[in-house]
């Protein structure tokens, strides 16, 4: 009968670990992301996608796993967060690291055609696109420009009319 009851409740002391635990290690985390700035929750590249799973995860273990001290999560925390700056300020600092972490921006429509390469190389099909224009509102391929995969999966959306001196670079 002891068995049993375990698995439906294993005690306060548990539970109260958890919620001590888990506030502490959240006010740490708040104080951690409000150090490192909002870059660590901007929209998501592969490394800001890797810090925030990492994060989730340091979390998830803090709350259910009792061998985990909150100070060895936090020092994992700080030891992710710390390692996000140093990627993003010599990524924002040296061309050449930049070019190897972010994707580049991807023409997948241009003045009437679909450019299948494009798309087949970032596995998008027609209704991908067909969705994103109606999210926009557009009703006709002929007010559209362009339409490109941005590196953040964001399919932009350059409306026929739109004109500029000076085009923002598609590589």
């Amino acid at each position: 009968m002891q068995q049993q009851t375990m698995l439906f409740f294993g005690g306060w002391l548990p539970i109260l670990r958890v919620v001590i635990v888990g506030t502490l290690g959240y006010l740490f985390l708040l104080f951690a992301l409000r150090t490192v700035g909002p870059r660590t929750l901007a929209r998501t590249n592969m490394f800001d996608f890797i810090i925030m799973v990492s994060i989730g995860s340091v979390f998830g273990r803090i709350l259910t796993a009792q061998e985990v001290p909150l100070a060895e999560a936090c020092v994992a925390y700080a030891l992710l967060m710390g390692l996000h700056y140093v990627v993003s300020w010599t990524r924002s600092r040296l061309p050449g690291v930049a070019s190897v972490l972010d994707a580049r921006p991807a023409m997948l429509f241009y003045r009437g055609s679909f450019m299948t390469e494009a798309m087949r190389k970032h596995r998008i099909v027609r209704a991908d696109l067909d969705g994103a224009l109606r999210r926009r509102g557009v009703a006709c391929l002929l007010d559209v420009h362009a339409v490109v995969l941005e590196p953040d999966g964001e399919l932009s959306i350059i409306a026929s009319g739109a004109s500029c001196d000076e085009l923002l670079p598609i590589r």
